[in-house]
C-alpha cells in the first residue's frame, strides 16, 4: 500500500487542492470531510486519474469521529505518514453582535478539531513506530487579528499554540508539527466573508476585493495550489529537521 495522507475538509477548496498535490508525490488519500457529496466527488477524481483515494465522512468537532476516521482510513489505504488539519470554518460580525452558538461552533470545528487531530494522528503515529507528519491550518488572523473576525482570529491564534506544544511533546516520538497560515485565498468559504463584509461596510464586493488586493505585496490572491505547495514540503524529507512552525503563505500581506 501507499503511504497514507488523511486530509480533513478536502471535499473543496484548499483540502481539495493538498489532495490534489500530495499525489503527486506518491500519498493515498483519504478525503475527509462533513460533505459527503463533495467528498466523494474529490475522491473519484483523484481514483480517475489513476490515484489511491477513498472518501469519508467525519465532522472533526466530534473526537470519536475523528479517532474513528484515522482507524477507518488506516485499515483501507496502509499506514499514516501524513496528517493535515484542513477543515475549518468561518464567519463575519461585529464582536459585540456575534451569535453565541456561531462562536461555539467555530471553536469546536477550528480549534477543538485540530486538537482531536493532532491527538487521533499522534495516537497512530506512535503505535506504528516510525514518526510521521502533522500539518495545521492556521492563517494570517493568526497572527494578526481581523476586525469581524474575532472568533475566527481566536481560534487560528490558539492553532499556532497547539502546533508548537504538541510539537515539543511529540519531538521524542520523531512526529513532527507544523502550520499553514493563509491569507486571501480564492475559495468558496472567502467569497461568503467578502460578501458579507461588504455588506457591514456598506460596499461593494469589488471595492472589498480591490481593498484586499492592495495589501498583497505580490499583487495577487493565492490559490489553493499555492497553499498545498507548503504543505507538501512540510510532508518532505527536506522538511524533517523543521517543527513548531507556521509559515506564512499570504503574498506579502503581513511581515513578522
Amino acid at each position: 500500500m501507499s503511504k497514507l495522507a488523511i486530509i480533513t475538509g478536502a471535499g473543496q477548496g484548499i483540502g481539495e487542492g493538498i489532495a490534489h498535490r500530495l499525489v503527486k508525490d506518491g500519498y493515498a488519500i483519504a478525503v475527509a470531510d462533513i460533505n459527503d457529496d463533495t467528498a466523494a466527488k474529490v475522491a473519484a477524481d483523484l481514483t480517475s486519474e489513476g490515484h489511491q483515494a477513498k472518501s469519508y465522512h467525519v465532522d472533526v468537532a466530534h473526537r470519536d469521529e475523528v479517532f474513528e476516521l484515522v482507524k477507518n482510513a488506516v485499515a483501507d489505504l496502509g499506514d499514516l505518514a501524513l496528517y493535515v488539519n484542513n477543515a475549518g470554518i468561518a464567519f463575519i460580525d461585529s464582536f459585540v453582535d456575534s451569535d453565541p452558538d456561531d462562536v461555539e461552533r467555530l471553536l469546536d470545528v477550528n480549534l477543538k478539531g485540530t486538537y482531536w487531530g493532532i491527538q487521533a494522528a499522534a495516537a497512530q503515529f506512535k503505535k506504528q513506530g516510525n514518526g510521521g507528519r502533522i500539518v495545521n491550518a492556521a492563517s494570517l488572523a493568526g497572527y494578526e487579528a481581523s476586525a469581524l473576525q474575532s472568533a475566527y482570529s481566536a481560534s487560528k491564534f490558539g492553532i499556532r499554540g497547539l502546533t508548537q506544544s504538541a510539537a515539543k511533546e511529540l519531538a521524542k516520538d520523531k512526529i513532527t508539527v507544523n502550520a499553514y497560515n493563509p491569507g486571501i485565498v480564492r475559495t468558496k468559504m472567502r467569497d461568503a466573508i467578502d460578501k458579507k463584509t461588504a455588506a457591514i461596510k456598506h460596499e461593494t464586493i469589488a471595492k472589498q476585493q480591490a481593498d484586499c488586493l492592495e495589501e498583497i505585496a505580490i499583487g495577487r490572491e493565492a490559490t489553493p495550489a499555492d497553499v498545498a505547495e507548503v504543505v507538501a514540503w512540510f510532508a518532505s524529507d527536506a522538511a524533517g529537521y523543521i517543527t513548531g512552525q507556521s509559515l506564512q503563505v499570504d503574498g506579502g500581506m503581513r511581515f513578522h
